[in-house]
């Protein structure tokens, strides 16, 4: 698929058709990754980053997991 870059204030811009969007799962604010290889603009779905706030604010009483044990004390560890 060929797509045109166009002027978009003091940058360049493309568009990505929708169907491609779609197949990668990127939609608008979506992170991308930008990289240069062999010559070539490679462009990839990027990593969201979350802050604890957003990770924790689905934690319910009805969805919260129970303590776990994750063994005996190794090193310096104090429990």
């Amino acid at each position: 698929m060929k797509a045109t870059i166009q002027k978009w204030g003091n940058s360049l811009a493309i568009r990505i058709p929708k169907n491609i969007t779609k197949d990668v799962r990127v939609t608008e604010g979506s992170n991308i990754d930008i990289m240069v290889e062999n010559g070539n603009i490679v462009l990839s779905p990027g990593k969201n980053e979350y802050s604890l706030k957003e990770l924790l604010k689905n934690i319910t009483i009805e969805n919260i997991h129970s303590e776990i044990s994750t063994g005996d004390q190794t090193g310096g560890e104090i429990w």
